[in-house]
């Protein structure tokens, strides 16, 4: 049985990245599909080595702000078409989104809102997070098989963090981001990465302060979803915690080709 094998990794910044083994680890993994988030920098900025490392292919949506969120998928199993402009404005403008539509399913790499800077901010994420949801389901609905990946930045059960008690009044863990998560799988949609690992203390990001890696003090809040109708090509969905260069690690996903 062919396999395919999807990465997806909030990197923090790609230039960063890059100093810490990044092209290393591509070379490692081999995937044929590698979403990226947070990639922080412009067009102009892009270093050389990443436009098309290995003979990889590369599409980037760059945020209008400096240094700032974006988002890019590297490949070498390539789409039939790549979008990174899309109706409502709210999915525009801060490089989160990019798509891409093959014969077999359509893949999204998506770098959700944080809304821990304000009120204005967690309103940004949650419509956010609406618009997507009446942009998959339309999709869906049309008879597509999704695949979601990327950073949402929320946690979704207790499970998914190692405190929540103690974060349940933070950005991240509030009550109104979980209940969207309830009705996004309401809705149809799977986290895969617990059709195949139901263990506590497994997480995709730690805080940079009181050696909360060191300690394994994290949260999952890196998923890829799919739709129902996508799980019966699912193989495997993973997390990769020894892999550093980012405050997130990456996480996995197989599917038959």
């Amino acid at each position: 049985m062919e396999t395919l094998k999807i990465l997806s990794w909030n990197v923090n910044g790609l230039r960063a990245v890059l100093k810490k083994g990044f092209l290393d680890f591509i070379k490692s993994e081999e995937p044929h599909i590698f979403g990226i988030q947070e990639t922080k920098l412009q067009e102009p900025q892009l270093p050389d080595e990443a436009k098309a490392p290995f003979d990889y292919q590369a599409a980037w949506n760059f945020a209008e702000k400096k240094g700032y969120s974006g988002t890019g998928v590297f490949f070498n199993y390539p789409p039939k078409q790549i979008l990174t402009e899309f109706q409502p404005a709210v999915l525009n403008g801060e490089g989160r989104f990019i798509e891409m539509e093959y014969e077999a399913f359509t893949l999204f790499n998506i770098y959700f809102p944080n809304g821990q800077m304000s009120d204005d901010r967690l309103q940004f994420k949650l419509n956010f997070y609406d618009e997507c949801l009446v942009y998959f389901n339309r999709l869906r609905d049309a008879g597509k098989k999704l695949i979601i990946m990327g950073d949402f930045n929320t946690a979704h059960k207790e499970i998914d963090l190692k405190n929540p008690k103690s974060n349940e009044n933070n950005s991240g863990f509030l009550p109104v981001e979980r209940a969207w998560l309830d009705k996004f799988v309401a809705s149809g949609y799977v986290d895969t990465f617990r059709q195949f690992n139901r263990e506590p203390d497994q997480y995709t990001w730690w805080s940079y302060r009181f050696k909360a890696r060191e300690k394994n003090v994290g949260w999952r809040i890196d998923y890829f979803f799919v739709t129902e109708n996508m799980m019966e090509n699912v193989v495997d969905s993973y997390i990769l915690p020894n892999v550093y260069g980012s405050d997130h690690c990456p996480i996995g996903l197989k599917i038959k080709r």
